[in-house]
């Protein structure tokens, strides 16, 4: 494969989503060194934009090279010390990852699970913090990227903050999609990534951490474990002396700039309305078909969509159809949720009536050959109401 023709796909997963036009321009432009003035003007601005989607004032606020799983090992491994008590919520693939990534890093792992598709409930966590002796962190994961939960965060954050516990959130697939305040919510140390809801290509982790999250991170008794992701050395790149740590991937952060401005251009408020628009029209479109919510109402990601696989039917058949006969790709359930639900993403650019009305349509072609007989007009038409 001397030059490289990818397949154009509509991407209707739980990431990557679409990448606007102006994203990918941005990519193409020169390359310039990672010292050059201009670039560190750039990453000036990116910061900035990013304080404002995060609506934080923290100044360490910063592009990580790496994708969303980066970010997640850049909190815990700088604010994780040997032996100190991590309360984790786990409800999904997303929470187990943290338990194993601040386990790696020599915490004490306290877990506290619900049903996968149900949210973490605060009076568990509170039961949990009662029994720590001296909580270092509390964790928890806003998007469940693997089940379609949208977890609330201000009682276990308040919990956390009683016990004198960083809190640390996961928001890798809810930043820019629908509300997220790191201030008024009082998040300590925060994560994301660039291919969800921003719609650049996966490659870097936006990461905002607090002044009280620094100041424990600057007391260590050792050095954060890990050399590449340590923000006491990243720190003295971003906004401190210039520093040189590592060559930062520069046409990925020209991506995150033109995605930014685009979040700009559009407002955040209208942002989140546009998912949450979608969001209930595909549902509505999808229960025509007998394609259920997986996640009870008033619990559900507005951007990342679970819906049952109705008995009998062949949910890798029904993918691989979508994928090669229409251009759509979606998810598959992980875990225990495999085979038992599909994944659909409405995320940043992929989120539009165009998409959602596309990929009922599509269904119901594929749900036809199948043997399960759909109603293109009336799932349409169901859509039609939203809007």
């Amino acid at each position: 494969m001397r030059s490289l023709y990818p397949p154009t796909r509509l991407l209707l997963g739980p990431g990557p989503s679409m990448v606007h036009p102006r994203v990918s321009a941005a990519m193409a432009r020169p390359i310039v060194g990672h010292l050059d003035p201009f670039f560190l003007r750039l990453l000036d601005d990116v910061q900035a934009r990013l304080r404002t989607v995060f609506r934080t004032a923290n100044r360490m606020t910063l592009p990580i090279s790496g994708t969303g799983s980066a970010g997640m090992e850049t909190c815990l491994a700088n604010a994780v010390e040997e032996g100190e008590e991590v309360v984790i919520g786990v409800n999904g693939v997303f929470g187990t990852r943290m338990c194993e990534v601040a386990r790696r890093q020599g915490g004490n792992v306290v877990v506290v699970e619900a049903p996968w598709g149900e949210i973490i409930d605060p009076d568990d966590m509170r039961r949990a913090l009662a029994q720590c002796r001296k909580p270092a962190i509390v964790a928890l994961v806003h998007a469940e990227t693997s089940t379609g939960v949208l977890q609330p965060v201000e009682e276990i954050s308040a919990a956390a903050r009683e016990k004198d516990a960083l809190f640390l959130l996961d928001t890798v697939t809810s930043l820019a999609g629908c509300d997220v305040e790191i201030d008024s919510w009082q998040v300590d140390l925060c994560y994301s990534g660039t291919q969800k809801c921003l719609s650049a290509p996966p490659g870097l982790s936006p990461v905002t951490v607090s002044e009280r999250a620094m100041a424990k991170i600057g007391a260590r008794k050792s050095p954060a474990r890990s050399w590449y992701l340590d923000l006491g050395l990243l720190g003295g790149y971003f906004g401190g002396e210039r520093v040189y740590h590592h060559t930062a991937p520069i046409a990925m952060v020209y991506a995150l700039h033109e995605a930014l401005c685009l979040v700009e251009e559009e407002g955040l408020p209208e942002r989140f309305a546009r998912h949450e628009r979608n969001h209930l029209a595909l549902i509505a479109g999808l229960s025509v078909l007998g394609l259920d919510a997986a996640v009870a109402e008033g619990s559900r990601l507005p951007m990342l969509n679970s819906v049952r696989v109705p008995e009998g039917l062949d949910d890798a058949a029904l993918r691989g159809a979508l994928l090669h006969r229409h251009g759509i790709e979606i998810g598959a359930g992980l875990g225990s949720l495999a085979g038992k639900v599909l994944r659909i993403g409405l995320m940043g650019e992929s989120s539009t009536p165009e998409n959602v009305r596309r990929l009922v349509t599509a269904l119901c072609a594929e749900l036809s050959r199948l043997g399960c007989p759909a109603d293109t007009e009336e799932a349409l038409a169901e859509c039609d109401r939203v809007y």
